[in-house]
């Protein structure tokens, strides 16, 4: 596992931040150099709280490309899509600033784990979506879900999105935390197995517990 590869979820509040400070733990752990970046951060001002989870979750401290601002360099106040909480604060997204400091991250480290705001399909602009900045650049999809009721619709439409712009599904994350039914949640995890298996081959899925920190 080495380049940029970008971590989504398949819908708000699925546990992509933590899948990704996760992961990078997994990673670091193993001697792996790694860094996560965060594509736009809503909802702060002046920091990034998903790279503060990241870092907490890995348990290290700011490094110096956090604190030179590469690891998230759009920050807009308003907690929502990138698209509007750009405009409530009145300023352009500037994409290429988000590429550059990808590029040199990317220079620096092995692996980037670069995580979106949202889902997929959110709007960075009026005129981009997430789905087709990632397409545009072939990154490698991390796709975080869970077993909650409704997973299994979002996660195939996910697949769709995907398998229509000829993107690569590297990994699948199943969030097990928390757990609502377990009736469901097995059959969902077995419903994705079978989709994964059948339009990304070579993809793999990960069961991801609860995580303390």
């Amino acid at each position: 596992m080495n380049g940029i590869y970008f971590v989504t979820g398949i819908d708000t509040n699925i546990g992509k931040s933590i899948a990704t400070g996760w992961l990078a733990k997994q990673l670091f752990d193993c001697d792996r150099s790694v860094i996560t970046q965060k594509l736009v951060q809503t909802g702060n001002n002046g920091y990034s709280e998903d790279i503060e989870l990241h870092r907490k979750i890995m348990g290290i401290d700011f490094t110096e490309v956090d604190k030179k601002g590469l690891t998230a360099s759009v920050i807009f106040s308003y907690p929502a899509s990138p698209h509007l909480a750009s405009r409530i604060d009145n300023q352009n997204l500037d994409l290429e600033i988000i590429s550059k400091a990808t590029e040199k991250l990317a220079s620096q480290y092995d692996i980037v784990l670069l995580e979106g705001a949202g889902g997929p399909m959110v709007p960075l602009t009026t005129d981009l979506l997430t789905i087709d900045y990632i397409a545009q650049r072939a990154y490698p999809v991390i796709l975080v879900t869970s077993g909650r009721l409704g997973s299994i619709n979002h996660t195939l439409l996910c697949f769709e999105a995907l398998l229509q712009r000829g993107m690569e599904l590297y990994k699948v994350i199943y969030n097990m935390y928390p757990s609502t039914d377990k009736i469901i949640e097995d059959d969902t995890l077995q419903i994705i197995k079978l989709y994964m298996n059948k339009y990304f081959p070579s993809a793999t899925l990960v069961e991801m517990p609860k995580i303390d920190f």
